[in-house]
């Protein structure tokens, strides 16, 4: 007959190899977070806001703070009409403003030919500029080309 310290020593024993067999199965199937580069104003608070959601939805955000964000915008060829607050480079392609992750998740999936995406301008609803509280208010993420033609990539 096993003694009950013997027991409890071999429970818990068990238990403790099923979690981290558990842990390492978690670790095998979670795909890692998704490179993305972002340049922003260090005083932006919207744009750090947005880091924020890219890094909750699977990405790994390397950041960089910058003043001077229109050199930085020319030297990506970023066209001047979809151009916002902060860029970002994901793969190939530029993320332009507070464009929402999901619909970076789909540009990698479907690799369209286009430049990148943009949220124009700094819509009031999209991630890292909607206020709590605030009513919610349509607008569009576009793709965009090097020569700056847009069509709508998808509306929220």
């Amino acid at each position: 007959m096993i003694s009950r310290r013997a027991f409890l020593t071999h429970a818990a024993g068990l238990a403790a190899a099923a979690g981290g067999a558990r842990t390492a199965w978690a670790a095998v199937r979670a795909p890692a977070p998704t490179p993305i580069t972002v340049y922003k104003s260090k005083s932006c608070l919207c744009c750090a806001k947005w880091v924020d959601h890219v890094r909750e939805n699977g990405f790994a955000p390397t950041v960089h703070d910058e003043e001077d964000m229109d050199r930085i915008k020319n030297e990506m060829a970023v066209p001047k009409d979809v151009r916002s607050c902060h860029t970002a480079m994901v793969d190939k392609y530029l993320i332009e403003g507070h464009v929402p992750a999901a619909d970076i998740r789909r540009l990698l999936a479907e690799r369209p030919k286009a430049a990148g995406l943009a949220a124009p301008g700094m819509p009031a609803s999209a991630p890292g500029m909607l206020e709590p509280g605030a009513s919610v208010k349509p607008y569009d993420v576009v793709a965009f080309t090097s020569a700056g033609t847009t069509t709508v990539y998808s509306r929220h």
